[in-house]
């Protein structure tokens, strides 16, 4: 009779991986306290192992521990926010709990991403403007992880994808209808984190191809990149609006970015939209108690449809995998 084969432990782990047992125990339960070359370190040893953690053996025996995360950067930022409320708004009615993993660099996600498959102390996970990888797609799959992703989309996993370069293309399209033809841009075009997916990058890319396709150039001078934040925004708003012949109208990439255009506006004595047509993105809460033009996403539906396919994978129904392309629609208001 032929040995029974030994599960692998985790002083194998320690032995490959040539770190101690407890780094491993960091790895699995703090990863972001670990420095992303021993956690990959790690991590390849598990791999090669088949290591499966105790915690996670007895995750499997039972039969749900009632709890989905969401990995999510700028989690503050009221999109994110209102993606978390439609998340939030599906679990609440079926007594989950929302577990929330912050990430702010691409260590700190790779971190969750390893160590959340195999510590099993959620059903699902929830994704949000986060680029994931082919071995991080594997590793959720072999450890029957249910994932659903938001604004990126894996041949392996679940996803809710919106059209960025439409919805760039969309408010082109408005503002040459209204008569425009000198335009502005303004948005986080380049955002530092290696990790987040580049969403204004693809708007920026679909509002200039309608612009040329209808005769109008954007040059580079009625181009401003700038970050999130309400200073930088309003200090390109206020380049833009300075220059020798300044847009007569400015799409933001963001509706808080937007706010910030229609803020200096006001301070150089520039009436919106008689001097000036402002359009933004993302139609969150506060766009429509400003009267805001703008891109709706259906940031809610976006959350609760990720939970809902979460929720129905865990309940046992058998499913192919869902790729879910949410339409984005123009809102007229008075802005533009």
């Amino acid at each position: 009779m032929p040995p029974v084969k030994k599960s692998p432990t985790i002083y194998d782990v320690a032995q490959m991986s040539g770190v101690s047992i407890s780094t491993i125990s960091r790895v699995l339960n703090a990863p972001d306290k670990v420095n992303s070359e021993t956690q990959k370190r790690v991590m390849e040893a598990i791999d090669r192992l088949g290591f499966v953690p105790k915690a996670e053996a007895r995750a499997r025996a039972m039969q749900h521990t009632g709890r989905i995360g969401v990995i999510t950067p700028f989690f503050t930022a009221p999109s994110f926010v209102q993606r978390l409320r439609g998340v939030a708004a599906v679990l609440s009615k079926s007594n989950y709990e929302l577990v929330i993993y912050p990430v702010d660099s691409m260590e700190h996600l790779q971190g969750y991403i390893s160590s959340i498959p195999l510590m099993r102390n959620i059903d699902g996970l929830i994704i949000m403007s986060l680029a994931i990888s082919d071995q991080d797609a594997q590793r959720l799959t072999d450890n029957a992880m249910g994932a659903a992703l938001i604004e990126y989309q894996h041949p392996q996993l679940n996803s809710i994808v919106i059209n960025d370069f439409n919805g760039g293309a969309l408010v082109a399209e408005y503002l040459i209808r209204k008569g425009h033809r000198n335009l502005g841009f303004l948005g986080d075009i380049e955002p530092p984190e290696k990790m987040a997916i580049h969403p204004v990058k693809s708007r920026l890319m679909g509002f200039e191809k309608k612009l040329n396709d209808a005769g109008i150039s954007l040059p580079k001078s009625n181009i401003r990149s700038a970050p999130y934040v309400q200073d930088e925004s309003r200090q390109a708003a206020r380049e833009l609006l300075s220059l020798p012949n300044p847009p007569s109208a400015i799409f933001a990439a963001s509706d808080v970015q937007a706010l910030g255009v229609m803020k200096v506006a006001r301070q150089l004595n520039i009436k919106v939209p008689d001097d000036l047509a402002v359009v933004g993105f993302d139609d969150i809460d506060v766009a429509e108690h400003v009267d805001l033009t703008t891109i709706r996403q259906h940031l809610d539906e976006s959350g609760r449809l990720a939970a809902e396919i979460l929720l129905t994978r865990i309940g046992g129904t058998e499913r192919p995998l869902q790729h879910i392309n949410l339409p984005l629609d123009l809102i007229e208001r008075s802005t533009a």
